[in-house]
């Protein structure tokens, strides 16, 4: 008790704001029963409890129960934290473990004291880029215009992405074709359905997937109206605030979810369809975001409630697709099957519970063998841009992925979110497998894939 009443009298501001803020029936809902520790990627890597979902819970209710003072290690260790939220479905109590850590990174953002070059990048990404596309698209013009000058041949061969840190050099080599026009410069905002209309779908176009993946989106477009469905493209939509969530920008996400929602409640749409696992995963839990706003609780139920990825929605409520061989021409004679496996992504599977339709429309693939990868539910490090922030613990984590990839031996790994992407294609890189192996959005491999309906 003695050290209890000590740490309330001395009232740390940020002790006490997390006392507040953190939910105290998630708190007292973890059993510490344990079944979450096997799930979790940092205590696999390290064996350490306080690495653990489960060891994390603790830290937080001894800071809330004042019997700890969140200092520099508590801190270090809420930010290990991946947040790929495989714990969640592993918790036989249903510990909502994702909003605990969302909670306590917003609060030690409220407190922290960056210094003056963090501080002014957190505020160029979260503040003055991302939530306006208009300037999104101004990074994407200019990545084309480093891309395609011969500027990034020069700072190659001259040695300048030597100064950077080696994990954002490495990055920088797998970056894909960037391009100053997203899906509605290119296609346009309305595409009718193929044959008899299903229902009408919004594509959330996303920020950095309409400047990187552009034709992932155009493919999307694609799959659904050979599917069967009416697409709009909302104009004025805007990023999905995942990553201001996951960094402690908790009313930067809202008000983004607030944008949103008004786009596409204007739309009238039957479903909300999304590409990519970690923008999905945070529009459908809009509602959850916004509870405690009674002008937008309604309306944000509305929308959360009709967000589907692309994948489950095609085998769900879709006309089934012919997916055969390549329009380049069948695999290579003496090995008639191309064999292809998968990564999950994190939030489509532990937040979206859509682990099973990318690999059904996988193995409907004529010419292809799918290969299941073992322990393809694993976090592969990326975690929006935790292998930005801790490249460390993400290159560890990448390295055993890429054993278990290598074992598949396949020609194609595929997965369902751009950071997974970029992550996987990274693993290739340095594993040195390019010659044999390809990381592609799924979406892009059905495309290419797509036969036209004969009736």
């Amino acid at each position: 008790m003695g050290n209890t009443v000590n740490v309330k009298e001395r009232a740390n501001p940020l002790a006490e704001t997390l006392r507040l803020r953190l939910d105290e029936d998630q708190l007292t809902n973890c059993m510490r029963c344990g079944f979450c520790l096997p799930a979790c990627p940092t205590f696999a890597e390290t064996g350490i409890e306080a690495e653990s979902p489960r060891g994390r819970i603790a830290l937080m209710k001894a800071v809330a129960d004042g019997i700890m003072e969140p200092d520099g290690a508590f801190e270090e260790q809420m930010n290990h934290c991946l947040g790929c939220r495989a714990c969640e479905p592993a918790c036989p109590a249903g510990v909502k473990y994702g909003q605990l850590i969302e909670q306590v990174r917003d609060a030690i953002e409220d407190h922290k004291q960056h210094k003056p070059l963090v501080k002014a990048a957190r505020h160029a990404a979260f503040k003055t880029v991302f939530p306006h596309q208009k300037r999104m698209k101004l990074v994407g013009r200019g990545l084309e215009l480093y891309q395609k000058s011969g500027l990034r041949k020069a700072a190659r061969s001259t040695g300048i992405m030597k100064l950077f840190p080696k994990h954002i050099s490495d990055m920088e080599k797998i970056l894909p074709e960037a391009s100053g026009k997203g899906v509605l410069e290119k296609i346009g905002a309305y595409h009718p359905a193929k044959g008899e209309k299903i229902a009408t779908a919004a594509l959330f176009r996303g920020c950095i997937m309409d400047v990187l993946f552009t034709d992932t989106n155009i493919h999307t477009v694609d799959l659904l109206t050979a599917a069967g469905f009416d697409v709009v493209i909302p104009a004025a939509q805007n990023c999905c605030g995942a990553l201001h969530a996951h960094s402690g920008e908790a009313e930067g996400a809202r008000e983004l979810a607030r944008g949103n929602i008004r786009a596409f409640k204007e739309a009238n749409v039957d479903y909300i369809v999304s590409n990519a696992g970690g923008c999905g995963a945070i529009l459908t839990e809009y509602d959850h975001l916004l509870h405690e706003d009674p002008q937008w609780r309604d309306d944000a139920a509305w929308f959360a409630g009709r967000v589907v990825d692309v994948s489950e929605l095609l085998v769900r409520a879709g006309r089934s697709l012919n997916f055969g061989v390549p329009s380049a021409g069948p695999a290579p004679e003496g090995n008639p099957k191309v064999r292809i496996t998968y990564q999950d992504s994190c939030h489509l599977r532990n937040v979206m519970k859509s682990a099973d339709a990318p690999r059904v429309l996988m193995r409907q693939v004529e010419g292809a063998e799918f290969i299941e990868m073992k322990n393809a539910d694993r976090c592969c490090g990326s975690a929006g841009i935790y292998n930005v922030t801790q490249p460390e613990m993400a290159g560890s984590i990448l390295d055993h992925k890429m054993e278990h990839v290598e074992a598949t031996q396949a020609q194609y790994l595929l997965t369902s979110n751009p950071g997974c992407l970029l992550q996987m294609k990274h693993g290739i890189e340095k594993e040195g497998l390019s010659g044999s192996m390809k990381a592609v959005h799924v979406v892009d491999f059905l495309h290419e894939r797509l036969q036209e309906r004969t009736e």
